[in-house]
């Protein structure tokens, strides 16, 4: 013998409506976290995934690019290397090494003229 008891079924459309608004709820608040999240994320100045890939593709090629021009001045710091011990081997026909005409020359030296502190050109330079 079936009994419809109306007690159970008010108490099952009542559970299910609790579910289905808990569940709503659930959403609501995982919303209104996220938000929080993200808005701590952008008061920390914190960089986003696509500006940091950005930058670290730009990091990797300037290493690229300074390993490059490093590996370039290896090779010419060779080369002037050779050439200088080219130089010193071989004199020039005036019996001085390449690097000896600066030394040769005596160096110039300006002498300053001594400032009476006043200001004036005319008392500096002695004009009357």
């Amino acid at each position: 013998m079936q009994t419809s008891n109306r007690f159970f079924d008010d108490f099952a459309k009542m559970a299910s409506g609790a579910l289905h608004t808990l569940g709503g709820l659930r959403e609501e608040i995982e919303t209104r976290v996220r938000e929080r999240v993200e808005r701590w994320a952008a008061d920390m100045d914190l960089v986003t995934r696509e500006e940091f890939d950005a930058v670290s593709a730009m990091a990797a090629k300037a290493r690229e690019e300074q390993e490059r021009i490093a590996a370039r001045l290896a090779v010419l710091e060779a080369e002037l290397a050779g050439l200088k011990g080219q130089a010193g081997t071989a004199a020039p026909a005036g019996g001085e090494a390449a690097g000896d005409d600066a030394a040769a020359k005596p160096a110039r030296t300006r002498t300053r003229k001594k400032a009476t502190g006043s200001g004036d050109p005319d008392v500096e330079a002695g004009a009357p």
